[in-house]
């Protein structure tokens, strides 16, 4: 049984949505929290001659009660979960099935495609942090400075929805699809002055800025493992083809050596077979390594870009 007062101002009642979500993800919370709102504030705005206390208690009517509209979220989160997430694999019991099963696991390759994207998204967002950060400073004397710093931790937050956007599509990790929730009423520098009290603000340009040398680290993962099981598988395969010559004396080994005229392998014959298994193994161990990666770096990205917001 509800014993909670039937809330009379819009706070009220998203202060009881926030608690009656508690519990949930965090990103859910703040789309239910921003959608909440502007629903609440476009009644209001459509009912001028009525009360706040009468549009909510005909919201609670239409829209819901804060309970029942929790209890909705939920629902409808659990089964969007359910649609997105990658159909079940089914459970190998031997370590080889365990293996080798990564590679029906749409996740890993997923993972992989965001460590080479890495690179240029976190080039991207480093640059962008330095920069504004770095006019900021150098604006600061100036009365243009300020509405510049305000702009550049807007579009901070804008670039935090795009990069959870891609870490939700491509790592599978829920985060927000509505702007940060914000408490209406309150005067503009009110509201600035949230902006930079906030600790997300801060743990976002701390994100954006460990983005350039995880990307780097994760595009050079990627493509050092690539490249060395595609050189690893391709030597035995275009010598048993008789493209490439084996044993090929060149100064300092090489696996694979591609000239205008000439394509070979040092590796000695007898070694070709169980390059080509290594070769193989390597391929399935980086999958393995960038789906890992892949969820770590989804919580990462959620404890830096979405927790912080929901404290209080």
């Amino acid at each position: 049984m509800n014993t909670r007062p039937t809330p009379s101002t819009i706070p009220q009642y998203l202060e009881q949505l926030r608690r009656s979500l508690a519990g949930a993800d965090p990103a859910l919370v703040q789309d239910a929290l921003y959608d909440a709102e502007e629903y609440l504030r476009s009644e209001l705005a459509e009912h001028p001659g009525r009360s706040e206390a009468e549009v909510i208690a005909a919201v609670a009517s239409s829209y819901g009660a804060p309970e029942e509209v929790a209890d909705i979220y939920r629902d409808t989160e659990t089964k969007v979960q359910t649609a997105l997430r990658p159909p079940p694999q089914p459970r190998r019991k031997s370590l080889a099935g365990r293996f080798f099963g990564v590679a029906a696991d749409p996740r890993a390759y997923a993972g992989l495609f965001y460590m080479v994207l890495a690179l240029a998204t976190g080039i991207f967002y480093f640059t962008w942090v330095v920069t504004g950060l770095s006019l900021s400073a150098g604006l600061a004397i100036l009365i243009i400075g300020i509405p510049f710093v305000i702009l550049f931790f807007g579009s901070v937050r804008v670039l935090s929805l795009v990069e959870g956007r891609i870490v939700e599509v491509m790592l599978g990790e829920r985060m927000p699809r509505r702007p940060l929730y914000s408490a209406r009423g309150r005067s503009l520098m009110q509201r600035i002055g949230d902006m930079f009290t906030d600790p997300r603000s801060w743990t976002t340009l701390l994100y954006m800025l460990l983005m350039l040398p995880l990307g780097i680290a994760y595009f050079t993962v990627a493509v050092t493992l690539l490249a060395t099981a595609a050189a690893l598988v391709a030597a035995p395969v275009l010598a048993a083809l008789g493209i490439a010559d084996t044993g090929i004396a060149m100064q300092g080994w090489q696996l694979l050596y591609i000239d205008a005229d000439t394509i070979g392998t040092g590796a000695p014959a007898w070694a070709l077979p169980l390059l080509f298994v290594a070769g193989v193994l390597l391929l399935f161990a980086t999958l393995h390594l960038a789906r890992g990666i892949g969820r770590l770096h989804g919580l990462l990205a959620k404890h830096l870009l979405v927790k912080t917001a929901q404290h209080g």
